[in-house]
Formats: C-alpha cells, structure tokens, sequence
C-alpha cells in the first residue's frame, strides 16, 4: 500500500520458478489464478515487490503494466496457525462491506482461502499512492500543518462508528453486547497464559476493570464497527494534504463498542517516546500537535455524544487499553522466550509489558503515569 520503496525490496519479472518473498510464494500460479478472476489478461505480464511492515499479515505489491494491487497473506497455512489468529478473512470481509460508505478503504477485489494457489490463504485489493508515517509525531510534515492530520484522523473513525453494519451484512460479525465483560475476561486469560511471574499492576487492574464498567458500556445501543488498531500509522494519507486516503490492517476489527476505540488511539498521549512511539513525554505545543482532550471534544462533537459523561469514565476507557496493550506484549514475551517471535526487538517491546501496566493502574487511580517507573 505504500507508495515509497524501501531498502531491501526487490522486484521480480515472471518466470516458471520465480517465487514472492520468503514464504516461496509461486508467481506463475499466483498470476494463473488472477487470469481465471479477470483481473489480468495474460500470466506473464505480473511482477510483484514484497511491502515492508505487514509482520502478522505479510503483503506484497502486485503490478502489471498500469494496474496495481496489493496481496495480503496468512503467514503460514492455516493448520500452523491459531484458529483466530491472521483473520485475512475477516480483513476482506469488512473491507467489501465497508465500500462505498465513505470510509476510505481500498476497494478488494478477491479473497482466495484455497491454499493450493499459492500455499497460504490471501485476498487482493487495489495498490492505493499515499503516505504512512511511522512515527506518529510526524516529522516529515511541517509543523503547523500536523494537528489538520489528527484531525482527518478523528473525522475517518467517526465515519466508521456511524457505519450502519446491519445493513452492510454485518450483524453477525460479532457479539452485539457484555463488550468489555468479555474482553476484560479474555485479556485477563491472556495475561494468566501468558506471565512468567505476577504483575500486581495487572492483578489490580484484572479485579478493578470490572468493576467500573460505564453504565451502559456493555449494552448493545452504542455498537458499531471497531477498528481494533487504530492509530495514526495504520492510515494512508494522501500524498500532499492532511487527507486520509486509505485505513489499514483491520484484522482485529470486530463489533464493540466506540470509546474503546477512539481511547486506544489516544494512548500516544499516555506513552512515552521511544519504543511505544508515544509522546506523553513531549511538549505538543513545539510538536504542532493537539491536545488529547481537544481530539477527544472533537469526536464526541462529531458523534454527538455528551463531553462530560465520557470525560468521567475515561480513566476507565484507558485503563482497559492499557490493560489489554500489557497481555499482549506479555505475550510477544512468552514467544520470544519460546523463540518464535517474529520481530527482532521482542524482547525490548515485551520489557514494556509491566510499565505499561503499571501506567493503567495509575491512570484507573486518578494518577498520570510515570514514565519513569
């Protein structure tokens, strides 16, 4: 999806052996199957250049003559995976339901779970030219001009919570309701599965978060369309304005409830730089970027929803980010220790797990955090 190059990408012309990347992706069979969909005349005309980011689903970027698409793959055939785990499926599914809504999402065009083509289950959506910043402060846009960037940022998830997903077929995408019951309960599974010793700070939180679930939190009213991951590096935006052109990586979209998605995508404000690409620790007003209750004012605005009502259960909207951020570094740490971890700073990302956590439990205390402890 990215339209720059980056070092270590390589292209690659047709040939009967010609494989994509690491998974030894065969081309040839890859572009037999495209001819068969329509979406390619002739099976020696694809060249295809592997994406960078995209570890959990890797991507590849499809050319032929002037078209353009992007391939999105499972990373593994789908009996060595979790059966949840690299929801491709998933991905394509709200990607289609979600054409046409005004939400900018690339248009998709095949999603292929026969894993005879190629080896891995895969969908395939248009090439879209933009750009992702992958540090969310965005030192590649001048300053003045990076609070319009949040801005179009707040404006795209509130088009998609305003999405009607009973009419985009979408009502058994998931549980309507119990939304944060349910999470609490899974994420605090994860963290048991997943520790090699006790964190107090999730142990505290685990018995806490329950507790003070929002009135009305886990009805079925205010459900719609979570993103799961949405931050400023999961968007394309266009290649010259504060436009977002595309939204990205939707594997962990489900239905759920508003405000924990909109809290996940402030948690920037409540992190430090560095590892977690926070700016908690930063002067915004030198960074040229908004304040987090004005972000926060300006999707409620939007939503119509009441400022104050969500500004007093908003430590709790946090904490259960932070919460759930904490189990799942917790266990990028368990694979590094089982020496399966895909990411090469997995042990740095997963020594975050209990500062994190320890955050949360300040933040359900009425405390900021301490980025230092």
């Amino acid at each position: 999806m990215q339209s720059k190059k980056h070092p270590g990408q390589a292209s690659a012309s047709l040939a009967p052996h010609d494989v994509m990347g690491p998974g030894g992706v065969p081309l040839l069979q890859l572009a037999q199957w495209m001819v068969g969909q329509g979406l390619l005349q002739r099976a020696d005309a694809l060249q295809a250049e592997r994406m960078a980011g995209g570890q959990s689903n890797p991507s590849w970027q499809l050319r032929a003559g002037a078209q353009a698409w992007v391939l999105r793959a499972k990373p593994a055939p789908a009996a060595q995976l979790l059966p949840s785990a690299h929801a491709i499926e998933r991905e394509y599914r709200v990607l289609n339901a979600l054409q046409g809504t005004g939400v900018p999402v690339p248009r998709v065009h095949a999603l292929c779970e026969d894993e005879s083509v190629i080896g891995v289950a895969f969908y395939l959506m248009d090439f879209v030219e933009g750009r992702i910043f992958r540090d969310a402060t965005l030192p590649e846009v001048p300053q003045p001009e990076r609070a319009a960037y949040f801005e179009a940022a707040c404006d795209v998830l509130a088009q998609l919570h305003a999405v009607d997903w009973r009419a985009r077929g979408l009502s058994d995408f998931g549980r309507h309701e119990a939304f944060y019951t349910r999470l609490i309960r899974r994420w605090t599974q994860q963290y048991e599965a997943a520790r090699s010793a006790p964190l107090a700070a999730m142990d505290q939180l685990a018995q806490w978060l329950p507790q003070h679930i929002p009135a009305g939190g886990d009805g079925a009213q205010r459900t719609c369309i979570t993103h799961g991951d949405y931050r400023i590096e999961n968007l394309m935006f266009h290649p010259t304005r504060p436009e977002v052109v595309a939204v990205l990586d939707w594997e962990l979209a489900t239905l759920g409830h508003p405000l924990s998605d909109l809290s996940y995508s402030t948690l920037a404000w409540h992190m430090p730089s560095g590892i977690l690409r926070g700016y908690g620790d930063q002067d915004l007003a030198v960074l040229g970027l908004p304040q987090e209750k004005d972000y926060v004012a300006a999707y409620c605005a939007r939503m119509q929803l009441d400022l104050p009502t969500v500004q007093a259960h908003w430590p709790f909207y946090l904490a259960f980010n932070l919460f759930r951020l904490s189990a799942i570094l917790l266990g990028i740490g368990q694979r590094e220790r089982a020496g399966v971890a895909s990411n090469t700073t997995a042990r740095e990302i997963a020594a975050m797990a209990e500062p994190v956590a320890n955050w949360g439990w300040a933040i359900a205390q009425g405390c900021q955090p301490d980025f230092h402890h």
